[in-house]
């Protein structure tokens, strides 16, 4: 199977409701996978929490959950042949405007976060 990319949620989007994402990266450092797949073209993976507020990028949790969505990322990509520029948001309000892109730092030559 081949993907486009992934898209990003964070779990106060009105359009998860407890599905609609392939992965969840909880604050606590849990990875849970869906049951089936939710996009033919796209991998959704939602980040527990609410980016819509100020500070919710700079805690210790999203540190976490931003360095496991680089990993897991990473693995995708390798699998289903998408490019890591290939990283989208789901909307405008969608993963929040506090969401720490700037933490989404990807290197193409080795792969390291």
């Amino acid at each position: 199977m081949n993907a486009a990319g992934i898209i990003v949620h964070h779990s106060a989007c009105s359009a998860i409701n407890g599905k609609g994402y392939d992965y969840m990266i909880m604050k606590n450092g849990s990875i849970i996978p869906a049951t089936a797949p939710t996009d033919p073209n796209y991998i959704h993976i939602c980040l527990e929490g609410d980016f819509s507020q100020p500070g919710a990028g700079l805690s210790h949790e999203a540190a976490e959950q931003m360095f496991l969505l680089v990993k897991l990322s990473l693995r995708l990509s390798g699998l289903m042949h998408f490019t890591m520029q290939d990283i989208y948001s789901h909307s405008e309000e969608c993963p929040g405007s506090f969401f720490p892109w700037s933490m989404l730092v990807i290197s193409g030559k080795d792969g390291y976060h």
